[in-house]
């Protein structure tokens, strides 16, 4: 795979990560507020990879399979069939390791499952709707599955545990970024599947952080603090 690849994807991972660090240095309560800056990001990743995503034989796609061919040809791990699910499973093992989540986990399962259900919906439309052919000749290219759902996890993880915890969004975004590039060195997709399905699955679990409710352990409302006057009041003039 060509030096200009991985540059283009470290750029991308980089900067996510950054803005990921930036949102969770906020000083705000538990609750992820929307803002359209948190908008560029997974934007700017699905409109490269649409933009990417060219059938021309010189396009930068083929380029990269060409490359992956080249140095790769013989290249099988199934490993990211696994990791795929690491970051999603690490919301909970973090917690049971003793890492303090920003939010309590009844409300934590339903964003998570909220945020899965839009990103596998939309990625089950997309891949059914358009039958992308991948390189290795199969069906459901675009977007990429495995990636999609990687990012969503790291997402959820950075949200959770990155105010706290400065190394999570490196380590989260660091292991979705190298899951996207194995989906490539497999041969089973293309770079604009890996990118594009990159910014669904940010794009996805921030869409149930935004729209979420918390209806569950919701802090308490501070008391009124001439309550107590008022009552002394009442008390002394029956």
């Amino acid at each position: 795979m060509s030096k200009s690849v991985y540059l283009c994807l470290l750029f991308f991972a980089f900067n996510t990560v950054q803005a990921q660090i930036t949102d969770s240095l906020q000083p705000r309560s538990y609750q992820v507020e929307f803002r359209y800056i948190q908008l560029y990001i997974p934007a700017g990743l699905m409109t490269a990879g649409i933009i990417l995503d060219s059938n021309r034989k010189e396009s930068i796609k083929n380029e990269v399979v060409e490359e992956r061919n080249e140095h790769l040809f013989a290249f099988q791990n199934h490993l990211d069939d696994y990791a795929q699910f690491a970051p999603l499973a690490a919301v909970y093992a973090f917690e049971l390791a003793g890492m303090e989540a920003r939010t309590d986990w009844k409300n934590r399962t339903a964003i998570l499952l909220k945020g899965q259900l839009i990103n596998l919906g939309l990625v089950y439309i997309l891949k059914t709707s358009l039958k992308n052919i991948r390189p290795d000749g199969t069906a459901y290219s675009f977007p990429s599955g495995h990636t999609a759902n990687a990012f969503a996890g790291a997402t959820i993880l950075s949200i959770e545990y990155g105010r706290r915890y400065k190394w999570v969004p490196y380590a989260s975004y660091g292991l979705a970024t190298g899951i996207g590039v194995m989906r490539m060195a497999n041969n089973k997709h293309y770079i604009s599947d890996v990118i594009f399905a990159a910014g669904l699955g940010i794009l996805s679990m921030k869409a149930a952080y935004w729209s979420h409710q918390y209806k569950w352990n919701k802090a308490p409302k501070a008391a009124d603090p001439m309550q107590m006057i008022y009552t002394a009041a009442a008390l002394t003039n029956p």
